[in-house]
């Protein structure tokens, strides 16, 4: 080949990549879901940091003392964006992971009503037909809002998931990857006889501080009510029974009478 030849050939390959360059693309257009409200994926600098390389999850569950199957609890924090993992050992749970939340929509406080962009905060229960292992986001369980207190409230919305895909329609997205490891656990507990996963959502870790610099907001009242079961586990370690009494939860024996917050 000629070095005439070779230099047309150089000088078409730059245009052509010199023009790719040019070309605006159109970023794909987030899906409306089912509560009606469009939350577009989060920019890369919105993203949680990536987190250190660890282990594939069998040997850290055999590490930690624990087994695929173990009866699971979960907790979720808004303001701190993680999701935690608890894995009974013997009577009581202890701390296995936590996994950061990717993306959720709204702010603090719960969820009023279908289409207000908000995600819920309470306490659920997940049992096996609320997993849905064919979601278009990755894999997903539903949380059962409105459980029987929002319904007491008259508070609506619906299929308000945890999943993957890191996008938020009213939902808590995490990772693939951490929705992978999370759905698993919750799914071999259940397959293993545990009736259902408790799922409690708080708006932040609700410390003394904490509470005490919400005080003034709206949603006092109902957070304090929430602090009552985050101190139950804080002081037991084991997810005290949850009921729906006159527009508030309940907590083990004082909530005999009432509502259980259960699995469908």
């Amino acid at each position: 080949m000629g070095l005439r030849a070779l230099f047309v050939i150089v000088a078409a390959a730059i245009f052509v990549a010199a023009l790719g360059a040019l070309v605006v693309r159109t970023p794909p257009r987030p899906t409306p879901g089912p509560d009606g409200i469009v939350i577009a994926p989060p920019a890369p600098d919105e993203l949680p940091p990536p987190r250190t390389a660890k282990p594939p999850l069998p040997a850290r569950l055999a590490a930690a003392g624990f087994a695929q199957g173990d009866a699971v609890f979960i907790r979720v924090f808004k303001d701190e964006r993680v999701l935690e993992v608890w894995l009974k050992r013997g009577e009581r749970y202890a701390l296995f992971d936590s996994y950061p939340i990717c993306a959720f929509s709204g702010g603090p406080g719960p969820k009023l009503a279908e289409g207000d962009g908000q995600s819920p905060e309470g306490f659920y229960e997940v049992g096996r037909r609320q997993l849905n292992p064919d979601s278009a986001y990755h894999l997903a369980f539903d949380l059962g809002f409105p459980n029987a207190h929002d319904r007491m409230l008259g508070r609506t919305g619906s299929y308000l998931m945890v999943h993957g895909s890191c996008v938020s329609i009213g939902c808590y997205a995490m990772t693939d990857h951490g929705i992978t490891e999370i759905y698993g656990l919750v799914a071999a507990a259940l397959e293993a006889g545990q009736p259902g996963v408790p799922v409690h959502v708080f708006p932040f870790r609700m410390t003394p501080s904490a509470m005490a610099a919400a005080a003034d907001s709206t949603w006092a009242a109902f957070w304090a009510n929430l602090k009552e079961g985050y101190d139950a586990f804080e002081a037991t370690h084991v997810p005290p029974r949850v009921s729906a009494c006159e527009g508030r939860y309940a907590f083990g024996a004082a909530g005999a009478g009432c509502t259980r917050i259960a699995a469908w």
